[in-house]
């Protein structure tokens, strides 16, 4: 006999997950197109069908605690080939973006991250901080005179740390939080959907698989198994080598200057301004070619909370850039002024890190990853 299961619809998820991009689900007749044509789908439990009817259903436990909307990497297979226009990658996008929230903490800040009119909020929080901590400690100096235009006379380098090291710190705690909460409810949701044999959670194999998988996520080799949009990938690993070259470079800096006492601005002939030059063009350039695929690609939505964290990364990229052509240029005013909104620009894409988008490369990572662990292909 059939397991029965009560329906229980939650109208407000249905109504944030059309706010968020997913409007289109109510279009899904079931034919599951979208699961037939999909190149990455598993043979056992394939999504999106499955997905998009609990969506529709307004089944928000099944989808939230479900880690097969992070196997989805929204390539637009699906959404080019359903013949209704349902859009399925965009609806398991909008799904992504609300379990964000949902693993985030504290929650009102995951709602004004997906909110255009907290924006303004988002930015004012580190100019007001910038300038409440600078003035206390008096590390912000609006008149920093000398021959030279050095930033951190400007703003100081233990005004930056002071700021960025708890920013750090925070983000990786909230995603500590949220990640031992994913982990314990993908695993019951993928027992009781037949994903994984009964049994209890071993921290040593979805290790095990995580090292399995970051060799494919550097490369994006599931990017090149879609048909619709392979050319994202290599503006979403020029983004992602990007901050992956100034994560070293501002290491390699900081162990320079509080190990060996050597201030910058450094020789643009040095090995390592190199690679943040270069990282930071990457940056620029890949943003801006994953904004321009967005503005191409008319069968497929973007929601804000897609173009706010591309413009954020663009911001990132550019008013850095620009700080250091000024200064080259010797326009200490425009310089200092660019470097004050490049930090803003900064802070708020890792302050909010764990309750933007860009939280999937967590978040998806471990999904991937307890799918190895899961051995399901």
């Amino acid at each position: 006999m059939a397991e029965k299961y009560t329906v229980a619809p939650d109208l407000d998820f249905i109504k944030e997950i059309g706010e968020l991009g997913g409007d289109s689900v109510k279009k899904c007749f079931q034919c599951a197109t979208c699961s037939v044509v999909c190149p990455i789908s598993p043979e056992n439990k394939p999504f999106p069908r499955k997905e998009m009817i609990a969506a529709s259903w307004g089944l928000k436990d099944k989808l939230v605690s479900n880690y097969d909307i992070w196997l989805c990497h929204q390539c637009g297979d699906c959404s080019t080939l359903c013949p209704r226009g349902a859009r399925p990658g965009d609806v398991l996008a909008a799904i992504r973006a609300y379990t964000i929230g949902e693993y985030a903490t504290p929650k009102v800040l995951a709602k004004m991250v997906r909110d255009p009119k907290k924006l303004p909020i988002l930015f004012a929080i580190p100019a007001i901080l910038f300038l409440v901590l600078g003035s206390i400690t008096g590390l912000l100096d609006f008149s920093p005179g000398g021959d030279e235009i050095a930033h951190h006379l400007f703003f100081s380098s233990w005004l930056v740390d002071l700021i960025f090291v708890p920013t750090a710190a925070w983000a990786v705690i909230i995603f500590a939080l949220g990640l031992k909460r994913f982990v314990k409810d993908i695993h019951e949701s993928a027992i009781r959907d037949g994903k994984i044999e009964d049994k209890e959670f071993e921290l040593a194999g979805l290790l095990n698989g995580l090292k399995k998988v970051i060799p494919s996520i550097l490369k994006h080799e599931k990017f090149s198994e879609c048909s619709e949009n392979k050319e994202r990938a290599t503006s979403h690993l020029m983004v992602l080598f990007s901050f992956i070259g100034l994560f070293i470079v501002t290491n390699i800096f900081f162990v320079v200057l509080y190990g060996l006492q050597i201030h910058g601005p450094y020789s643009q002939l040095n090995p390592v301004k190199w690679l943040a030059n270069i990282s930071g063009v990457m940056l620029i350039v890949g943003s801006i070619l994953m904004i321009k695929n967005r503005l191409e690609k008319e069968d497929q939505k973007s929601s804000y909370v897609d173009w706010s964290l591309l413009a954020i990364v663009l911001g990132v990229g550019a008013t850095g850039m620009l700080a250091e052509i000024t200064r080259l240029l010797n326009l200490a005013a425009v310089s200092y002024g660019m470097y004050f909104i490049h930090l803003m620009f900064v802070f708020v894409l890792f302050a909010f890190l764990p309750f933007s988008k860009l939280a999937h490369i967590v978040y998806r990572t471990v999904a991937l990853a307890y799918n190895e662990y899961a051995n399901r292909k």
